[in-house]
């Protein structure tokens, strides 16, 4: 199901700029949207339900456009009646920055979680993340274990940079692609392109959807500056991942071309508690394709957790 626009909506950030966003099947209602101000720059995050929380990360694509309303926003829909759905923004990205770094673009993402975290006085979350968003949830549990009840994550290496891969072509195909959309970032082709490689159901990259991209690109200067001036530095996990020890489960696409298959066994190999689960017909956003069956699969290992007696499932209820 492709997601609906609302009317176009505005807020006062907390450092008394005014945030007019149009672009409403990427930024939520005003009335859900939140913002810190860091000396990394501004955190933005969505959040609607109550109970227990679930922080949720943004995965990557297009930038600055890819946010995590547009990832997970009928997930938490289907989910906030019983849940604190928290939709994180990384820096550069959606509402979030802008930032310049020179350091593993994942470290930069963990502080901005970290920031999040204490902003909302929670000690410990279950971490829901995708792609980028999934590589920054790995990495958070490896680097604050204690503010990690359990993960659900997926379609993503382990380390900045990426991880060896066994059978699969390197670079991947979307690589090829993205590159092309940001040498020539006008160009709608590149960029449908682009989303054709991360998606698996092209019916859903609806020209709503594309156009909006467009436009919030067209104004987000500041974040595309301060992306092209920033370089990543690569760091492996792999040799870390056995210390995670936090219920876990990993999700990926079938038809991922971005991030290949093989990479989620990977991960499991090195997690060995964790289970796995694969959707078929999808690509390198399950949560944005297979939204509903995400749902399922995500609220079917939280009431696992709960009937197991997890702590952050039982006690954490009104938490923040």
């Amino acid at each position: 199901m492709a997601l609906t626009a609302d009317p176009e909506v505005s807020e006062a950030r907390d450092d008394g700029t005014s945030v007019t966003a149009p672009e409403t099947l990427l930024i939520a209602p005003a009335d859900l949207r939140r913002t810190i101000s860091t000396s990394e720059g501004v955190v933005h995050w969505t959040e609607l339900g109550e109970g227990t929380p679930l922080l949720f990360i943004q995965p990557w694509g297009p930038h600055p456009g890819v946010t995590a309303w547009m990832a997970f926003a009928e997930v938490a829909q289907e989910l906030s009646d019983r849940y604190r759905c928290i939709l994180l923004d990384l820096p550069n990205y959606g509402l979030s920055g802008p930032v310049e770094y020179h350091e593993p673009v994942h470290d930069v993402a963990v502080r901005a979680v970290i920031r999040l975290l204490d902003e909302l006085e929670l000690d410990r979350v279950v971490v829901v993340g995708g792609s980028m968003g999934g590589t920054t949830a790995l990495d958070l549990a490896l680097t604050h274990p204690d503010r990690v009840s359990a993960l659900f994550v997926g379609s993503c290496h382990a380390s900045t940079g990426g991880d060896p891969y066994l059978l699969a072509p390197f670079p991947p195909e979307a690589i090829s692609y993205y590159l092309a959309s940001v040498e020539d970032p006008a160009s709608e082709f590149h960029l449908r392109r682009f989303l054709g490689s991360l998606v698996h159901q092209h019916e859903l990259l609806t020209e709503e959807l594309v156009s909006q991209m467009i436009s919030f690109r067209e104004r987000s200067a500041a974040h595309i500056e301060a992306e092209a001036a920033s370089a990543t530095v690569a760091h492996s996990n792999l040799g870390d991942l056995h210390r995670i020890t936090c219920p876990t489960v990993i999700f990926h696409g079938r038809i991922d071309r971005m991030v290949p298959l093989e990479q989620a066994l990977m991960l499991a190999a090195y997690i060995r508690h964790a289970d796995l689960v694969v959707f078929g017909e999808c690509g390198h956003w399950p949560s944005f394709e297979r939204p509903h069956q995400f749902a399922i699969q995500l609220s079917t290992f939280l009431k696992a957790l709960n009937h197991s007696g997890h702590p952050d499932t039982t006690t954490q209820e009104n938490a923040g």
